[in-house]
């Protein structure tokens, strides 16, 4: 007889993110689909990697993570974010920001807890929360009057909270709409899970990718969202280097200590000698990571500013190295179907943005990824011009 397997994820197949790359390559599109930059790390911290490759730092890390990366996080967090956290008991080094966001997860969801989420929303939060048998509920974010600028439906929130609400998952700087939070909304946050036992998972990966001189607000920052909060984030997306799948989690001591149950089985340890060579690289305090936002605002007004004459729309983002384009004037055709043929019959791929909704949208917005060299941009916007 042969075995069976019933799928735990019957629902989910290839992540957007691999099919449009992969759809990119069959064709030799441009692909301004996955994010992903096409500049190189800082020289130096490279140089410090192989330095750590040949000179014995390559077995298991400590389970939390090298102990001099921690510190080296807890200061930036001082530094960037006016927050002192331990960093022996309340930062873990991560495989990216995907591991410490499932690992997170699976910690604290139980069977029928309930896990708010906001629409558009990365497509790794509902698998991790079916598999931690928790119920995946959806709030769209909403649209500023006469803009694209999308921002959080408070009021919807408030209404979607239940008592069996055990996480809300808030992705600010936003992927893939560019969103961001003032300290405003940290306090109307703060009055909604007040008195409840509701914790919160603040995946903020583009934490250094704000734009127009505005800051990122980071949920540990607020004094009464911090003790039930854990914050997630990237080296992936600060240092162009996402192949290394370094992130790490913050989180207060208790959170964290349950949350390195579960990371300890999944993972156990993250790569040593790339750990040992953050860890000097954020200690020389090269400038690097202050200089992050005015590269990228650069790729951004390029990319805008490329398509001004033309029948696409946009905003500019005010976050990430992601911009949604408007192509309501150029076609009706749906948005999955029209990244598709684009990729196909023009050369430019990109990422349809109704994936990352639970209800259909009738918007037609495409999502492409600016992290790329100014004649890669220019070439991809010349393409799509040729449509209008």
């Amino acid at each position: 007889m042969q075995p069976t397997l019933k799928s735990k994820l019957p629902n989910v197949g290839t992540t957007i993110f691999t099919v449009m790359s992969q759809l990119a390559h069959e064709h030799g599109a441009i692909n301004l689909s996955q994010g992903f930059p096409s500049f190189s790390p800082p020289a130096e911290l490279t140089d410090m990697i192989g330095h750590y490759l040949k000179h014995g730092n390559n077995q298991y890390a400590p389970m939390p993570g090298v102990l001099t990366l921690r510190e080296a996080i807890a200061e930036k967090t001082r530094r960037f974010q006016g927050r002192t956290v331990n960093a022996e008991t309340e930062i873990t080094v991560c495989s990216g920001a995907t591991e410490a966001l499932f690992s997170t997860i699976q910690a604290v969801v139980r069977r029928g807890d309930e896990v708010i989420v906001f629409d558009p929303a990365y497509d790794l939060y509902e698998p991790a929360i079916q598999l931690a048998g928790g119920i995946c509920r959806h709030v769209p974010l909403g649209l500023a009057a006469g803009s694209l600028d999308f921002i959080p439906d408070w009021q919807q929130l408030e209404e979607s909270i239940s008592n069996k609400t055990r996480l809300i998952v808030c992705n600010f700087p936003h992927n893939p709409t560019g969103a961001i939070l003032d300290s405003t909304d940290l306090d109307r946050l703060a009055s909604l899970v007040r008195d409840t036992g509701i914790l919160l998972l603040a995946d903020e990966v583009y934490e250094h990718i704000v734009f127009d001189e505005n800051t990122h607000t980071s949920l540990l920052s607020h004094e009464e969202l911090w003790p039930r909060t854990f914050i997630v984030s990237s080296f992936g997306k600060t240092l162009h280097a996402t192949g290394w799948k370094i992130g790490y989690c913050i989180a207060p001591a208790a959170l964290s200590a349950e949350l390195r149950r579960v990371h300890q089985f999944t993972v156990f340890a993250v790569n040593t000698p790339i750990q040992n060579a953050l860890a000097e690289y954020l200690g020389s305090d090269p400038g690097f990571i202050d200089s992050l936002a005015s590269f990228y605002q650069q790729k951004r007004d390029l990319f805008c500013r490329l398509f001004q004459g033309s029948r696409f729309k946009l905003q500019p983002a005010r976050s990430t190295f992601f911009q949604l384009v408007d192509y309501a004037d150029i076609s009706a055709e749906g948005d999955v179907d029209i990244a598709r043929r684009w990729t196909r019959e023009i050369g430019v791929a990109s990422i349809p943005l109704s994936v990352f909704c639970a209800t259909p949208t009738a918007r037609r917005l495409l999502r492409f990824c600016f992290a790329k060299d100014d004649a890669t941009l220019t070439d991809a916007v010349e393409r799509l011009r040729a449509l209008s």
